[in-house]
Order: structure tokens, then C-alpha cells, then sequence
């Protein structure tokens, strides 16, 4: 049986475990152990993400989850496609946009929920509990709403994302709390990792997390980057991957895909001014610091929480890193004229976040050999960006359209545990 380990030690865990655990009671986040090794005489015969995520969860799950259980989620929870566009030669656009939510983020979370109400031991009471500096909340709100024995708390920061990504989350009900954080991406991260240090508050509230810190949310991240490898011809061409990087768990998904078997010549990881990792890979020094507000909010992240777990796949050897991990950053000036620049060549929409992404391709390109940017949100989310940059209205999705007139529920609070402490005993 495949077991998950934590990043900083501790007895090995089922995956099932590891799943409703969310963090290590060390602290840690948990990974997978042993041979990760993707079967290639079991290269899945048709085309669709969900066949792709079958076997690539099967692999890195281990055989503590059937492979037909996890067929029967990844047909339930991906059932969106993720096209690839190529919007100039060699530069492939990968849009996982086309979920629910319309962001990378309903790829992980629908798995995840779809995943954990199957193996859920006790059908006991949980809650989730999730800290978003954009698209996760909205993701992972959506993914649990309505699902019976589960409520959902979404800390966002009041002031730190776009008013579309709050309606996604603020207009649910239901099962599904939003509370907004007089304060910083950082301080709801702070507060959640606060919360389940609590043995009392988790054992109480049935605490379990959906953020990237969870490996239920991680592994299904691997799933599109062979979808992608898969759809370039597999072992035909190894391609450059270009991830929009915050919290760092959309990268740590492509590097266990890679440590999988799939063919890859390397990944560019792409940051706003909050270029926490870039500055690390460059330089070697870690330097945390409080996040900057940008046109790219979702990486507005100044202590990326999956760096711990990069550097445990690494053994916290940097230069081995660097083998495999380039970082390149751009500004919100840039990433203004990296979207009008697109636009006007090629008539292509990016949002703020794939802007990011391509600058940083620019700024760093592949020595040979295609590259593959990820688009993690739709360009609708961030309107007055990328409109004011193009020149053209980007009409808003169905999905995206019912919550603009929709009323809101929000519950304000200050950066303290204390307070959100009340909030999960009480409720």
C-alpha cells in the first residue's frame, strides 16, 4: 500500500489518512512515498481528463484506493474539458479555466470532495476549513456546496481579491461560509495553519483543509500536466511547463508528475512582485515577507506554504533544484502590456495570471522544444485589467453571470485566531 509521509518526519499514514488529516500533526505536509512510477502499458485509451486522472490518482495514491473508486470520482468531478491552444508557434495555452468556478483550482477541489465523501470513515460531522487569496475558496465552496456533513468556512482577504472571485464565494449560503479578513492573503494562511495546530478545535469542529496544503488537493494537480504531455505526443517531445506560481502547490503538482515518469525539459515558475520563490532559486536565501497586492491577486502570496514541500522532494538540494526549476517574475505594468501585446498579435485573451506566465516565458524561454503555459483563470474574472487592455468587453460566463446580481453573505472579522477559534467551536 502506498503510504504519505510527512515533510518533516513522523509515522507513514494511509492516504485516506492523509486526506482528512490536511496538515501533519507535526506541522508537516504529506507526501507521497515509494515507487511513483506511471505504468505506460497502461496509457489510458481515450482522450479524456478524466481517463488521464484515473490513472495518474491511481499511481500516486497507491492501492489504498480502488482504481474503479477513482475512476467513478474523476468521472464525477472532472467532467469539464481543458483545451490546449496553441496561440503562436511552439507556445501552447493550456485553459484550465473551463470549470464551475472557471479556474484551475475546480480540477483539484471537485476531486477532492468527490473523493473524500466516498471514503469518509464515520460520516461524522467536518468542517473545511480554507484560506484563498483568489480562486481556491470559490473552487473549493462550490465543490462541498450542499454536500451533506460538511460545512465550508472561506477566509479571503476584505480587500485582496476581484469582486467577481468574492461573488463566487459570497453568494452560495447554504453550507458554505465566507469570512472576510481585515488583513492579508498571509494572515488567513496564519490563521488557518493556527487553527489546526489546535488538537481541541480540530477534534471539536471535525476539522479537515482543502487548501493545496491538502494532498487530496494535490495530487489531482498532476493530473493536466500529463493530460498536456499526453496530448503533445507523450514520449515524442519533453515540454517546458510555464506555471503561474503563489502558493506554489499548482508547481508541486507538475514536479510529482514529473518524478512520475512524464517527459518534461523543465518548468518556468512564474511570479508577480511577490517573488518569494524566483528570488530564492536566484539568490538561495529564503526570505518570507508580507504579501504586496497585485493585478494577479491569486499570487499574492509572500510565505508560500508548498515550498516545504518542494524542498523535501529536493532534499533541500538547490542545485538539483535549478536543474529542473527556473523563476521569472513580472510587475503589473508588465503584465498590462504582456495582455494588450497578445491580444493585438495573435487575438488571444489572457488574464492577469497567464500574463504573468508568458512574460516570464519571454524572460526565460526553453532552449528547444514546445512550451505549455497554464491559464488558471478566465480573463472574465478580472475585468477592468483586461479590458482596460484590450480594448474589448469580456463577457461573463453563465456560471460567472448568475452571482453578479446575486445577494451576498459575508462575515467580517479581524486578523485573530481567537476569533475564528469561536467561530469553529461554536457553530
Amino acid at each position: 500500500m502506498r503510504h504519505f509521509v510527512s515533510t518533516r518526519g513522523g509515522p507513514p499514514v494511509s492516504f485516506a489518512e492523509a486526506l482528512f488529516r490536511g496538515l501533519a500533526p507535526d506541522g508537516g505536509l504529506y507526501m507521497p512515498v515509494g515507487d511513483l512510477h506511471l505504468d505506460e502499458a497502461a496509457l489510458p485509451d481515450g482522450s479524456s481528463l478524466a481517463d488521464t486522472a484515473c490513472w495518474v490518482t491511481s499511481t500516486l495514491s497507491g492501492d489504498g484506493v480502488t482504481s474503479a473508486l477513482l475512476a467513478e470520482v474523476s468521472a464525477a468531478a472532472l467532467d469539464f474539458p481543458i483545451p490546449m491552444v496553441e496561440i503562436e508557434p511552439g507556445v501552447h495555452v493550456l485553459e484550465l479555466f473551463h470549470g464551475p468556478t472557471l479556474a484551475f483550482k475546480d480540477v483539484g477541489a471537485r476531486f477532492m470532495a468527490r473523493l473524500m465523501h466516498a471514503l469518509d470513515p464515520g460520516r461524522r460531522h467536518r468542517t473545511v476549513l480554507v484560506a484563498t487569496s483568489g480562486d481556491t475558496g470559490s473552487a473549493v465552496a462550490r465543490a462541498f456546496h450542499g454536500m451533506d456533513g460538511y460545512r465550508v468556512l472561506v477566509l479571503f482577504p476584505a480587500r485582496g481579491i476581484s469582486s467577481r472571485q468574492r461573488r463566487q464565494m459570497t453568494t452560495l449560503g447554504g453550507n458554505v461560509t465566507a469570512v472576510a479578513v481585515d488583513g492579508t492573503f498571509d494572515d488567513c494562511q496564519r490563521m488557518a495553519k493556527e487553527a489546526f495546530a489546535d488538537a481541541r478545535v480540530t477534534e471539536h469542529a471535525g476539522l479537515t483543509s482543502a487548501n493545496s496544503i491538502n494532498v487530496g488537493r494535490l495530487l489531482p494537480q498532476s493530473v493536466y500536466y500529463v493530460h498536456a504531455a499526453l496530448a503533445l505526443g507523450w514520449r515524442d517531445t519533453a515540454p517546458t511547463f510555464v506555471v503561474p506560481s503563489g502558493n506554489l502547490g499548482n508547481l508541486t503538482g507538475g514536479l510529482l508528475a514529473r518524478r512520475a515518469g512524464m517527459p518534461v525539459a523543465g518548468f518556468v515558475a512564474a511570479s508577480n512582485v511577490n517573488r518569494v520563490f524566483p528570488d530564492y532559486l536566484y539568490s538561495g536565501v529564503l526570505r518570507p515577507r508580507p504579501s504586496v497586492p497585485t493585478a494577479s491577486n491569486a499570487m499574492d502570496v509572500g510565505a508560500p506554504s508548498n515550498l516545504e514541500r518542494i524542498r523535501w522532494m529536493y532534499d533541500d538540494d538547490l542545485a538539483h533544484l535549478r536543474e529542473d526549476v527556473r523563476g521569472a517574475w513580472c510587475d503589473d505594468d508588465e503584465t498590462r502590456r504582456w495582455i494588450a501585446d497578445v491580444y493585438e498579435r495573435t487575438g488571444y485573451v489572457l488574464d492577469p495570471h497567464a500574463a504573468v506566465g508568458y512574460g516570464s516565458l519571454r524572460k526565460t524561454p526553453p532552449d528547444a522544444g514546445p512550451s505549455v503555459l497554464l491559464a488558471t483563470a478566465h480573463p472574465a474574472k478580472f475585468p477592468e485589467i483586461v479590458e482596460e487592455a484590450t480594448g474589448r468587453t469580456v463577457p461573463a460566463p453563465d456560471t460567472l453571470a448568475s452571482t453578479l446580481e446575486a445577494e451576498e453573505r459575508i462575515v467580517k472579522i479581524r486578523p485573530d485566531i481567537r476569533v475564528l477559534r469561536r467561530m469553529l467551536i461554536e457553530d
